[in-house]
């Protein structure tokens, strides 16, 4: 069984894995807990070195950089869990946001957690919740689906599995596919279906786009599409 508890100082401890979300886009996100623990971190395991480099840097901080992305994330993650097995204390990022969210982390904390290793969360930003929680959508329950597959045909029966769900849906979407996500929308849920689409949460071009699904899909084909893209679809019954 896993420990019942852990250790929440801000220095990492020795045999710990410490799972730390890094900002979105507005580096000021960064909490001065995940600084800590990255300085203090045996190593940080991430998902590209040159991105994660980059952040380090602007923090003051060279570290040891272990990649651990989609390709290699399985043979990675039971590495890095005999590291933490073995003393190490690790830290592992993606991108942005939290590590294992549409993002590499699962298979890493898995295997910790498989040989009873602490795990412990270094919470901070997490895109979809940022957006919902400037939305106006409801808030009572969410369900986060990630990415959605790329064919038309697969979107569209997400989309008509969850017509009747009670809560908010909450997806991510490529620049390269977003008008052809809000395309399925329409013709799926309906013209009249509440939505919201936001780019570029916390960065200088931050925009969202709240209303009917025809009308949001209409504002985003005249606009830029540069950037990452969070769509949320209200139930059913939602009107603004």
């Amino acid at each position: 069984m896993s420990p019942e508890t852990t250790n929440p100082s801000l220095t990492a401890q020795p045999g710990h894995l410490y799972v730390v979300a890094t900002p979105i886009g507005n580096l000021s996100d960064l909490t001065d807990r995940a600084r800590a623990i990255l300085a203090s971190a045996d190593l940080v395991a991430c998902e590209d070195t040159r991105t994660t480099g980059m952040l380090l840097g602007r923090l003051g901080l060279n570290k040891e950089l272990v990649p651990y992305h989609e390709h290699n994330e399985l043979e990675a993650g039971e590495r890095l869990a005999e590291l933490v097995a073995g003393g190490k204390s690790v830290a592992i990022v993606s991108d942005a946001g939290t590590p294992g969210l549409s993002d590499p982390g699962f298979r890493v904390v898995r295997a910790c957690r498989r040989r009873s290793l602490p795990v412990v969360p270094v919470p901070g930003p997490v895109a979809f919740a940022a957006v919902l929680s400037a939305s106006g959508l409801p808030t009572n329950g969410v369900l986060f689906a990630g990415f959605l597959p790329p064919k038309t045909s697969a979107r569209c029966a997400f989309y008509e599995r969850h017509r009747d769900f009670p809560y908010t849906v909450a997806l991510y979407e490529s620049c390269h596919r977003i008008q052809k996500a809000m395309d399925d929308v329409v013709a799926t849920l309906g013209e009249a279906r509440v939505v919201c689409v936001a780019k570029e949460v916390t960065k200088l071009h931050e925009t969202f786009w709240v209303g009917s699904a025809a009308d949001v899909r209409d504002r985003i084909a005249k606009a830029s599409l540069k950037g990452e893209f969070t769509l949320l679809i209200a139930p059913a019954d939602f009107t603004l």
